[in-house]
């Protein structure tokens, strides 16, 4: 094993490997940022569109377990070559969709293929993490979100003068060329740990999981639910409770998001200082407090820094969890990833919905503060984390 870590190419194995994530974030802010444009042109309605958009989370949830197993059976590096033609080739498919359903079906396969796509190259970090034998998770997530400011960018000034087709061929014809550059320095065998002795003969995959994985996908599950409600409340909260002018309603997002951002290139320093665990109570922390400053003090200074609190605390989990997964000694790295993945992305899809039925019988700012609770969950479950075996 020393003989490995000590592989030279490790540092083109992790700067290939950010290629993957760096490419993964444009395609999919290459599809969040033409949405306006996909409504207008099909003539959605505010409700139609919503229906319409739950194809995406819906095919990533149910393709998790496919994912799981093709990379387990095939390799990540394989898998992920499929997936970098695959997932941005279905944007290509948007702009013939001439109906709600049609679009629903294509977002349907675009979540699924987006999932093949998460799990190979989340899998293939946790191959290069070993090399380094120490947390570059973060770091990974922190380029994926940095693609998402340059894709948003890209279509801020081009879009305009491109149409829906052409937008989404540059970006396949982008992601085609990384993937003839850098797909053959992407780590070719998925390392693993080594087996635990004392589960030898028992076989842990996604429907019967350790203990240790499902607390992961247990605090992931808060995690998620809280980032949900930030891309999909925030600029409501800050419209209806703080009653902010229309220029500055989007003001939590932008601090949330670029907090969000900012703190996964933050998350691997403060991982080897203070240690996975710590990070993960802390991650909790802020997560409770920004969201409790923001319920306390509707004001839209104090709120937005209520909401940076909360960009930074839910900044670092995913990667964390991700990371800690892959390096399960009873599970293969990808199955892990998933199930953690599927237990946490249920919270990406159930709570904002929860929100607005809690916010309807009672206010926003009472289901901000039940969210809050999560972020106490996170905390608790985190520390019970260093008694687990994984």
């Amino acid at each position: 094993m020393d003989t490995i870590l000590q592989d030279p190419k490790r540092g083109t194995y992790r700067f290939a490997a950010s290629t993957f994530f760096f490419a993964s974030g444009m395609v999919f802010a290459s599809w969040a940022s033409r949405i306006p444009d996909v409504k207008q042109a099909i003539g959605l309605d505010d409700a139609g569109l919503g229906t319409v958009l739950l194809g995406l989370p819906l095919g990533q949830v149910s393709a998790m377990a496919l994912s799981g197993w093709l990379v387990a059976k095939f390799s990540s590096k394989i898998i992920s070559h499929i997936a970098s033609i695959l997932y941005p080739g279905m944007l290509l498919a948007v702009p013939f969709a001439s109906t709600g359903i049609e679009l629903f079906l294509v977002l349907l396969l675009f979540g699924v293929f987006a999932n093949l796509n998460n799990i190979s190259i989340n899998t293939q970090a946790v191959s290069v993490e070993r090399f380094y034998q120490n947390t570059i998770m973060g770091t990974f997530h922190g380029v994926w979100s940095l693609a998402g400011f340059a894709g948003g960018g890209f279509a801020f000034f081009l879009a305009p003068h491109l149409t829906i087709m052409q937008h989404f061929l540059i970006i396949n014809a982008y992601t085609l060329i990384n993937l003839a550059i850098f797909g053959p320095r992407l780590c070719k065998t998925d390392l693993k740990p080594e087996a635990d002795p004392a589960d030898a003969g028992k076989k842990r995959g996604m429907f019967n999981p350790t203990p240790f994985i499902i607390n992961l996908g247990i605090i992931a599950f808060g995690c998620m639910s809280c980032e949900g409600i930030m891309y999909n409340w925030s600029i409501i909260y800050y419209q209806s409770v703080i009653g902010a002018p229309e220029n500055l309603m989007r003001l939590g997002y932008v601090c949330c998001m670029g907090a969000m951002a900012s703190g996964r290139f933050l998350a691997d320093f403060f991982a080897a200082r203070f240690g996975v665990v710590n990070l993960l109570r802390a991650s909790g922390l802020m997560m409770f407090i920004g969201l409790m400053i923001t319920v306390l003090f509707p004001n839209i200074i104090i709120s937005a820094i209520g909401f940076l609190g909360v960009g930074f605390g839910v900044s670092g989990v995913i990667p964390m969890c991700y990371s800690a997964a892959g390096h399960s000694r009873r599970m293969s790295p990808s199955i892990a990833i998933a199930t953690v993945s599927t237990i946490g992305f249920m919270g990406f899809l159930m709570g904002p919905p929860l929100i607005g039925y809690v916010a309807y019988a009672t206010s926003l700012r009472v289901s901000f503060t039940l969210i809050a609770m999560l972020g106490i969950m996170v905390f608790v479950l985190s520390k019970s984390l260093k008694s687990r075996v994984n």
